[in-house]
């Protein structure tokens, strides 16, 4: 092998070359040219004298020249004020200041030394608290951008363990800058092998001779079937053709290979699902989709967390979990049970390695798992959550309860695959074990008789004497047995209990209790505890509208016997507001049944007798139910509380006209009329008497109530169309008009007018 260095190798082939037109040395590295001094010229000397003749005395020289114009411009700064209206604010006046050319004096000294000290006070007043905040935003700054060493202060950890002769022993880092430039690669010249050579003199060559074994064959016959040689190319040079029906054979030979080896070997059946032969494959495909390059720096970082904190549960439970994502089971599952063998006391890594792991390796994990952490509460869920047969987690649960008794959620789950009886007696022990568990005392005394569960709830509230669930089961228990005397008693003396032992009552959670008891069927509970926290907390000048609240919340969440208790507390509080009255008799209509609505109007107008709306709501059922005498005695009784009632005059009207009394109903106008003669009242009067055709008597009434009340629009207008009707248009045109001198903004009279003129076929008019 020859080597040679070819000398001219570092000279650049432009060096002595000219430029090109229009070249400017940098420019295209983003250089600029500048000037330079010496491009000027030579400075000037202080001294040099100036180039005007004419100059005046003093101002011979440049220093002279440059004094002076210094001098100038500096009085000239001090004289001028910026007083334009751009530098003027409403507030502080102009930007500088006013008086900055006039003198220091002593007062304008003693002012600043005042506004300083101001200044120097609100700046300590408030710098306590500045400082707190900027500290805050540094350590938020830091927390959300920290330092290169603080992100690897993990990593260098290890540093202090290395020793002075280990620093000594790494080596120097060279210079690998530019290392092709500045050692250029030698040239390299190797012979070309002979084969090369014999095969080009080949593949151009002539021979002047047969082969022997093309003469054995006879001439030009070659020794293979097909006309192909054993070579590459022929003697001539020419490729020889390709048999492409070999090639065909071949496959489907390949083909019946492959099909022969996915068959059963028994029944010679196809063992390949064609219906889930797609579905397999679509399982195949990894389930990430992100970067490749991502997936190597985050494996390459998780490596180097367990290499470096290899005790760390949380590095080896994130690798399993990326080489899971990945689609890499194998691999997670195999980082994941390298991590239960270094982190042995980690209950998060085995759960990990039990997911990931097949049912039946599972159990051996997770039998494993506890046998390493014993008082795992989740790993024996986990073992019992494995199992199919419900023998085989009645078993585990017994054996975690024989290591964890005072574990709450086991006792919990292993209660729950017990049948009734046998339940019973692991909740017996259950309280032994964890007598301050409210959930397996109550769940015991569901499952006891009624002498024993009072007996179970008395235990209960000895062991935990602040829980108020006790009480309201106990409740319950009492109202279940037709006990609605005790249920009271027991609501009274849990407030008594609980607030000696210090426990804060909250009206509103209890409030959620009594809509809990509602739902579950316990109205007497329900309505015993209203009555005792409703009043718990509230301001005396609140009550009424804080339990108002309360009543359309409770409704709002479906709580209808909670609002109708807490109606009913109001009630007995505050039983003459009329207000209360009508929206608990609102409530009951829409929420009650007519016979609870009519009972509480009936207590409603008893307490609060003047109240026309309350009368009138309670004669409106009366009359829908088709109780009419019922509800001319309510009507009657209305009368007699209000006199001059127009509501209720007008009601009764409304009711016998109803019911086909006519009679009845124009003697109760003419009452009203006498006792309270209000404009509705005519308007009702003449509506009834033109509703039975009795125009005259209708006229009359008109002309008596527009004495009265001339500025009535409808009795105007009842007049017209009355007059219209008996075809009096002229009479019903002035009708008309006069109204509107009276009522000119009254819009309908307006346009029956228009309406009348339309008729008469005076367009413009109308």
């Amino acid at each position: 092998m020859a080597t040679q260095v070819n000398p001219n190798i570092k000279k650049k082939h432009f060096i002595g070359v000219p430029s090109p037109l229009g070249y400017v040395p940098g420019l295209g590295r983003g250089a600029t040219g500048f000037t330079t001094r010496s491009d000027i010229g030579p400075a000037r000397d202080a001294t040099d004298v100036v180039d005007d003749r004419h100059a005046p005395p003093g101002k011979r020289t440049f220093a002279a020249q440059h004094a002076a114009q210094k001098a100038k411009n500096q009085e000239e700064e001090e004289e001028e004020e910026d007083l334009n209206d751009s530098n003027y604010d409403e507030f502080a006046g102009y930007g500088g200041s006013l008086f900055a050319s006039g003198p220091y004096e002593k007062d304008d000294e003693e002012a600043d030394a005042i506004y300083e000290a101001i200044d120097k006070r609100m700046d300590e007043k408030r710098k306590e608290r500045r400082e707190q905040r900027e500290r805050e935003e540094i350590m938020k700054y830091r927390q959300e951008r920290p330092k290169i060493q603080q992100q690897f202060v993990d990593l260098k950890r290890k540093l202090s363990d290395v020793s002075d002769d280990m620093w000594n022993s790494i080596p120097e880092v060279g210079d690998a800058r530019n290392k092709r430039q500045r050692n250029p690669r030698h040239e390299k010249l190797t012979p070309v092998p002979d084969t090369f050579l014999a095969k080009a003199a080949m593949s151009t060559g002539h021979v002047n001779a047969l082969d022997p074994r093309q003469q054995h064959m006879g001439g030009f016959t070659t020794p293979y079937p097909g006309g192909m040689t054993p070579g590459v190319s022929t003697p001539w040079g020419a490729a020889t053709e390709v048999d492409w029906r070999k090639i065909g054979e071949a496959r489907n030979t390949l083909m019946d290979i492959k099909l022969n080896q996915v068959s059963d070997s028994v029944s010679g059946q196809t063992v390949v699902d064609p219906k889930g032969y797609l579905t397999d494959l679509q399982s195949m495909i990894p389930q990430y989709g992100g970067d490749i390059s991502d997936v190597k720096k985050a494996r390459l970082l998780l490596k180097s967390v367990r290499d470096t904190n290899p005790n760390h549960p949380p590095a080896w439970i994130a690798s399993a979990r990326l080489e899971e994502v990945t689609g890499k089971v194998q691999a997670a599952r195999n980082i994941i049970m390298k991590g239960t063998e270094v982190c042995q006391k980690s209950e998060d890594v085995w759960l990990e390695a039990i997911r990931l792991q097949p049912t039946d390796i599972g159990r051996a994990v997770v039998t494993q798992a506890v046998r390493q952490i014993s008082g795992s509460v989740r790993l024996w869920i986990k073992a019992a959550e494995i199992e199919e047969e419900m023998r085989a987690k009645k078993r585990i649960f017994r054996k975690a309860l024989e290591h964890i008794p005072n574990s709450v959620r086991l006792w919990k789950a292993a209660v729950e695959l017990e049948e009734p009886e046998d339940a019973r007696i692991m909740l017996s022990r259950a309280v032994e074990c964890c007598p301050q568990s409210v959930e397996l005392w109550l769940a015991l005394a569901k499952l006891e008789t009624y002498e024993n569960a009072r007996k179970v709830l008395n235990k209960a509230r000895e062991n935990i004497p602040t829980d108020r669930q006790i009480w309201i089961t106990a409740a319950k228990l009492e109202e279940a047995q037709k006990n609605n005397d005790n249920v009271n008693r027991i609501i009274d003396r849990a407030l008594q209990s609980l607030r000696s032992n210090m426990v804060e009552i909250n009206r509103e959670q209890w409030i959620e209790d009594a809509e809990e008891c509602e739902k579950a069927g316990s109205i007497i509970t329900c309505q015993s505890i209203i009555r005792a926290v409703i009043g718990v907390g509230v301001e005396e000048e609140d009550r009424k509208h804080t339990w108002m609240e309360d009543a359309e919340s409770s409704t709002t969440h479906s709580a209808i016997e909670c609002a109708r208790a807490i109606y009913a507390h109001a009630l007995t509080v505050f039983p003459s507001k009329k207000s209360i009255w009508q929206r608990a008799a609102y409530f009951e209509k829409n929420h009650g049944t007519r016979e609870q609505l009519e009972a509480l109007l009936q207590r409603a107008v008893a307490h609060c007798p003047k109240a026309e709306v309350l009368w009138l709501m309670g004669a409106k059922s009366k009359w829908l139910a088709g109780d009419v005498p019922a509800a001319r005695k309510i009507l009657s009784l209305a009368f007699q509380a209000n006199p001059n009632s127009e509501e209720i005059w007008l009601a009764a009207v409304k009711l016998e006209s109803e019911n086909n009394e006519d009679e009845r109903a124009r003697r109760l106008l003419a009452k009203a009329r006498a006792s309270a003669p209000t404009a509705r009242v005519f308007m009702k009067s003449v509506k009834l008497e033109w509703v039975l055709k009795e125009t005259e008597k209708a006229q009359d009434l008109i002309e008596e109530g527009l004495k009265h009340y001339a500025d009535f629009p409808k009795l105007w207008m009842m007049r017209g169309q009355i007059l219209e009707q008996e075809g009096k248009t002229d009479a019903a045109r002035d009708a008309y008009n006069q109204g509107l001198k009276k009522c000119p903004h009254s819009i309908s009279l307006w346009l029956l007018l228009s309406q009348l003129e339309e008729k008469l076929c005076n367009i413009t008019k109308a």
